[in-house]
């Protein structure tokens, strides 16, 4: 363990993948590196890349790095893929669009599964970024899996969202809802070449001129990724971004709240496995379980039962 450290603290990134394996495993080693890393963490620019299927988005992670590469920041990248609800394997698509990647100097890919999870993120996710930005990453860069109006986690872990979008997808309708037209501190419309980016930008910019938001706001630009038009404009919006951040003291609010809804959810995790074991070994809550299946026990009656019993023990 100690060694392992060791050569983690000296930039090695075989030793990043080792700490990573560990983590995303939830194995006591894993838990016991969070805790010697957790100091170290907070500097990394985290940026969120997030849109609908077929957006762009790897295309566009892939010749955005090139460019901050080329600036000399180092990079971590996290792809989060799929899970098959019925093999509960992934195909970690993103990991063999960005090939290119890794062969450059200073960047780090990693794949993770979704593994159940709704929000376009894996859980351990948060975890990841954590482990990059201690090993001294510059920008780590989570490309989601880009599921829709539910894609809200990568909001919780990331100073800036930019939200990809091309033409012909309805952008005229997503104006009008609620939800993950919203979230992006940066539009992009990618595929600009195609017809339609005239009036999807126009769209965008008339939700953002009547939306309520002050503190920030959102730029909107055209991109053309496989020809790698427009990345450089991107790379200076985020790094408007960033200032906007640092100096409006957002950039540590946000430090504060993602330490804490860390916390909350790692306590979550421990309540559900203490209930999960109550399940499996306590003959009390078992009855109580079977007399819901059998419908004589109504849930909330029965969720209230096993709660303070397993508060009392």
């Amino acid at each position: 363990m100690d060694k392992l450290m060791e050569t983690f603290e000296k930039n090695d990134p075989v030793a990043l993948g080792r700490v990573l394996k560990e983590v995303e495993s939830q194995s006591e080693k894993g838990y016991e590196i969070l805790k010697r890393t957790n100091k170290e963490k907070g500097k990394a620019h985290v940026i969120g890349i997030t849109g609908p299927p077929g957006a762009g988005k790897s295309t566009l992670t892939s010749k955005l790095c090139k460019q901050l590469v080329n600036k000399g920041f180092t990079i971590g990248i996290i792809c989060v893929d799929p899970t098959s609800p019925f093999t509960g394997g992934a195909l970690l698509g993103d990991r063999i669009r960005m090939q290119e990647l890794a062969k450059l100097p200073n960047v780090f890919i990693k794949s993770l599964a979704t593994r159940g999870s709704l929000g376009g993120m894996a859980h351990s996710t948060a975890d990841i970024v954590q482990l990059m930005d201690s090993f001294g990453k510059d920008i780590i860069i989570i490309e989601t899996v880009g599921v829709g109006q539910v894609e809200f986690d990568v909001l919780e872990i990331s100073d800036s969202v930019v939200l990809i979008g091309v033409p012909g997808l309805g952008d005229a309708i997503q104006t009008v809802k609620a939800g993950i037209m919203e979230i992006a501190d940066i539009y992009v419309v990618n595929q600009a070449d195609r017809p339609g980016a005239d009036e999807s930008v126009k769209d965008l910019k008339l939700m953002i001129k009547e939306s309520e938001r002050k503190d920030w706001k959102p730029s909107v630009l055209k991109t053309i990724a496989t020809e790698q038009e427009g990345i450089s404009e991107l790379i200076d919006e985020l790094e408007r971004h960033k200032t906007h951040l640092i100096t409006t003291k957002a950039w540590e609010k946000k430090r504060k709240e993602r330490n804490y809804n860390r916390f909350v959810g790692r306590l979550d995790e421990i309540v559900h496995e203490s209930v999960e074991g109550q399940f499996k070994t306590n003959p009390k809550t078992q009855s109580i379980i079977e007399q819901v299946k059998e419908g004589t026990m109504n849930p909330f009656s029965a969720a209230n039962k096993i709660a303070e019993y397993i508060i009392k023990s």
